[in-house]
């Protein structure tokens, strides 16, 4: 998944977004920092929002089920991951993956795992820490390698 595909799909279910939340027109272009009219272009296709719009309406509605749908329950750590080009995180701890998410591999307490939405890899730690997310699977492959490895336990 690339910048341009998350900001077409977002921009593509911004009216949806916003009918779920049971925002107006107003009210939603006021939460997310944009015109009315630049919303109403987006609604309908004519124009896209732009990245800091994409990452606000993800972040401010990342409960909605639409967003969730569109990133598989996990909008922020999509668009992190998308916006770091898949370098290490900072620790930060999840549900494990018990949704939306394929075990890939398991080794000495790391666990590399694919979203089932938007096919990103992430790895966890033994505590189900995120330690490492990339959509590149020769790099997520390698990381957990190199994990795996260095682990002294």
């Amino acid at each position: 998944m690339t910048r341009e595909e998350i900001v077409m799909k977002v921009s593509d279910k911004m009216r949806l977004i916003r009918t779920e939340a049971g925002y107006t027109q107003d009210k939603m272009a006021e939460v997310i920092g944009v015109s009315k009219k630049t919303l109403v272009q987006i609604e309908k296709g004519r124009a896209f929002a732009g990245w800091s719009t994409v990452v606000t309406v993800c972040a401010l509605f990342r409960e909605t089920e639409t967003v969730k749908f569109l990133f598989g329950n996990e909008p922020l750590e999509v668009l992190e991951t998308i916006a770091r080009e898949g370098i290490d995180f900072r620790k930060e701890k999840t549900l494990g993956g018990k949704m939306w998410w394929r075990e890939v591999a398991k080794a000495n307490g790391f666990i590399l795992q694919q979203n089932i939405i938007s096919q990103h890899f992430r790895i966890l730690d033994e505590d189900h820490y995120r330690i490492y997310s990339s959509f590149d699977e020769e790099a997520a492959r390698e990381r957990f390698v190199e994990l795996k490895e260095d682990d002294p336990s």
